[in-house]
This record gives structure tokens, sequence and C-alpha cells, in this order.
């Protein structure tokens, strides 16, 4: 069975609520539709409702089990501006500034995964990442014990020799552009977590370089090295069972005839399952071409380290691809706890 059918069925077993913001969006409407067909769970569109109900006709898509929100008219409204005022109030918000911010749908959905009234939240079809980003932080922020937010992206390429199956994780892609050796062992022991409650084998990590194991020399290189080393303890520490090893390049990760002559006795190179890019530049450009020059199947941006399951995918994605992202937030969110042990146990302002 490949990766996302095999979400699509676990989550079956555990149906969630998941809040898409851009309500009016056509490949937003197709996804929650079939999510809700697929037996996902329920999906929620905010928005206007008039002008969802005229884009559905429009694509000729039944709106049947799918909940529609706008905001304006929500009951929630004026105690979702009460908790925004409560979580701002160092920034001195006047209460008109308050029901503006919260009449965004960005907003108003992340504070309704805030207070439990969705289990996760997907964005970013018609944002660009600030917009999606800011509110979350804003609002949800992250997790207890955590002090990294970062992304990653889930790539299902046809080649079942690379990664697990043909299923690789990428990070950071979306959001830190220069980590630090804390932020960078920090995306590297969250998306081995992710990894492994997704797919449920070990994950073997590779933190990537433009060097294998100081075969060149540049500063960027040790942040490499000592991520690695910071990385490999934290996740014993955490309990993790997973491999890391690094710096090292990408061929070196992913081809076994070459990492037999780099690495020969990593437990990583040549299989790695994980790849960890030491910036948001390499780590942007390579899903990208990944995506796009090996037709790869891209489920992204998943946020790692918030409080709650939310992604911020790209602008170019396809229904099918928004559908896979809301499967995958969807099946975090049943046992988020382990991969975050506190969170989502507070509501907003508490």
């Amino acid at each position: 069975m490949r990766f996302i059918a095999s979400v699509y069925e676990k989550l079956q077993r555990h149906p969630k609520r998941i809040v898409f913001p851009e309500g009016t969006e056509p490949r937003v409407i197709q996804a929650a539709r079939q999510f809700y067909c697929l037996r996902l769970g329920a999906p929620i569109l905010l928005g206007d409702r008039s002008r969802i109900k005229a884009a559905a006709e429009r694509l000729n898509v039944s709106l049947e089990g799918v909940r529609i929100i706008n905001p304006a008219e929500s009951d929630e409204l004026d105690a979702f501006c009460k908790r925004f005022e409560l979580l701002r109030h160092f920034k001195g918000l006047e209460e008109k500034e308050s029901l503006e911010t919260m009449l965004k749908p960005n907003y108003f959905g992340a504070m309704m995964v805030a207070m439990h009234q969705a289990d996760g939240l997907v964005s970013g079809t018609n944002e660009n990442a600030g917009s999606v980003l800011r509110p979350l932080f804003q609002i949800i922020k992250v997790a207890p014990q955590t002090t990294t937010a970062a992304s990653c992206m889930v790539m299902e390429v046809e080649d079942t020799r690379f990664g697990e199956n043909g299923v690789l994780f990428m990070a950071d892609c979306g959001v830190i552009p220069e980590p630090t050796v804390e932020e960078l062992a920090d995306i590297a022991v969250d998306t081995a977590r992710l990894a492994r409650q997704l797919i449920g084998a070990r994950p073997r990590v590779a933190l990537l370089s433009f060097s294998t194991k100081g075969s060149a020399a540049h500063p960027s290189i040790g942040r490499v090295q000592a991520a690695t080393a910071l990385a490999q303890k934290r996740a014993r520490e955490r309990q993790l069972e997973a491999d890391f090893d690094g710096e090292m390049q990408a061929d070196a990760a992913l081809i076994p005839q070459i990492a037999a002559r780099k690495l020969p006795d990593s437990k990583v190179a040549g299989r790695a399952n994980v790849l960890i890019f030491p910036d948001l530049n390499s780590g942007n450009i390579a899903s990208r071409l990944v995506h796009h020059m090996a037709k790869a199947n891209a489920y992204g941006q998943v946020l790692l380290g918030l409080d709650r399951p939310a992604a911020d995918v790209s602008r170019g994605s396809t229904a099918h691809d928004i559908l896979g992202v809301a499967a995958i937030i969807g099946l975090q969110s049943i046992e988020y706890h382990k991969l975050y042990p506190g969170a989502g146990q507070k509501l907003a302002g508490e």
C-alpha cells in the first residue's frame, strides 16, 4: 500500500475535524469534499456561506458533510476576540483591533484549533507563508518543552528504492532561514518523530551538507556536525529510537553504492528516509526540484513544534495535495501528545 493510502486508512478509524480557512478556493472545496467522502472526518470551510456555495456549484461539487462557518456570523466570535485580547494583552490590543483581526479566516481558524473546536488547520493555497504562520505563532504558539517551530515536506516518489519505500521526509523547507545548531538538532529530532508516527519505520536521519565527514572545510560544516551530535543526544533523552548521521552529501545519504565508498559503517548513509537541510535555501529548492522533476507527490509544509497540528500548503498545491496534507494533519492529531508531551492541554490564553 502506498503511503498516502495508508494514512487514509489509519485516519478512517479515528476521524478528525480539519478547518480550511480558504473556504472559497476551488481546490480547497474539492479537497474538503473528498475528505468527507473518504470518511476521514469533518471538514470545516471558513468564509461567506453564499460565496462558498456559489463556488461549489460552479465546480458541481456537493457540500454534503462539509461544515461552513462565516467568522462574521459565528456565535464564537465574541469569545474568540476576548481570548485573543488575553493572548496579546502585552501589545495593548484594543477591542476594535481584536475584532478586525479575528474576522480574518486564518486567525479565526487558528483560534478554533486552539480552543479545541477543530483538530487541525490547513491553509496557504492563496496566502503567503507569513499570513498563515503569523496567526499560528500568535495564537497556538510552540508546544511545551519545545523552542523551535519549523516545517517538513513528506515526499512520495515512484522509485521505492529511495527513502522508506519511496517516502522521504525533508526539513526544514519553509520556516527558519538560517537555523542555529540547536534549531537544526530540534528539526532533526522532530522530523524523525513525525516519520516514526506516519510510517512506523525506524527513522534514518541524514543531516546534509556539501561535505561528507570532513571532505571540505567551512564553518557551515561544523554547524551540521555539532547539530548531528546534539540530535543524537536529544533523541536518547527523549527515548526516540532513530539513527542520525552527518554531515553527508545527498548522494551519500540516498545511494547505497556511493555510501559504501564514502561511509561504509554508517547506519544511515545510502538508506536515509529523513533528510535535514542546513538552511532554508537548500531545503526549499531541493523539495521543489524533487516535487516537479521527479513528479513526486508532495505533502506539506507540515508544521513542527507547534502546540496543535497545522500545515502551510504551497500556493501551487493541487486538490490531491491539500487532501493528503489534511489527512496527515488529522493523523498527527490522533496521538499528538506522543509527538509533543503536554501539547494541546491548555486553551489559548490560559
